[in-house]
C-alpha cells in the first residue's frame, strides 16, 4: 500500500495522549491523562499529542513538524500513543519537505 500525505495526516490526527513542557527540565513529556503531569507542567500548557505535532505555518496553514514527532519517538512509547506506519514513513523520508496543510474541524 502506498503511503500518501493524506494517510500521514490521518495518522497524526489519531495520536493519543497529551504533551506538556516540564518547566524544571525544559523537556517535553507525554502522559495519557491530563491529570498525571504534576506541578512541573503548567495546566494551560498541556495539549493533545495530535495537536502537538502540528505547528502554525504561513497563511493559516499548519506544518506537520518532524522534530515534534521525533520528540515522541524518543520516548519509546509508539504503541501507546498510536504512532503508526504512515508516520514512520514520513520520518524516514527526510528528502521530502514537511507536509503543510490547512486543517479544519469536521463535524461528526
Amino acid at each position: 500500500m502506498r503511503t500518501t500525505s493524506t494517510l500521514i495526516c490521518q495518522a497524526a490526527d489519531q495520536l493519543r495522549g497529551f504533551v506538556g513542557l516540564n518547566r524544571k527540565t525544559g523537556h517535553y513529556i507525554v502522559r495519557f491523562s491530563e491529570d498525571s503531569f504534576g506541578m512541573d507542567v503548567a495546566a494551560d500548557g498541556i495539549i493533545p499529542t495530535c495537536e502537538f505535532v502540528w505547528a502554525p505555518a504561513a497563511d493559516g496553514a499548519m506544518a506537520l513538524r518532524r522534530e515534534r514527532i521525533q520528540l515522541l519517538l524518543d520516548q519509546n512509547i509508539d504503541d501507546r500513543i498510536n504512532l503508526t506506519e504512515p508516520l514512520w514513513v514520513y520520518m524516514a523520508r527526510q528528502d521530502l519537505p514537511e507536509i503543510v496543510a490547512v486543517r479544519q474541524m469536521v463535524g461528526g
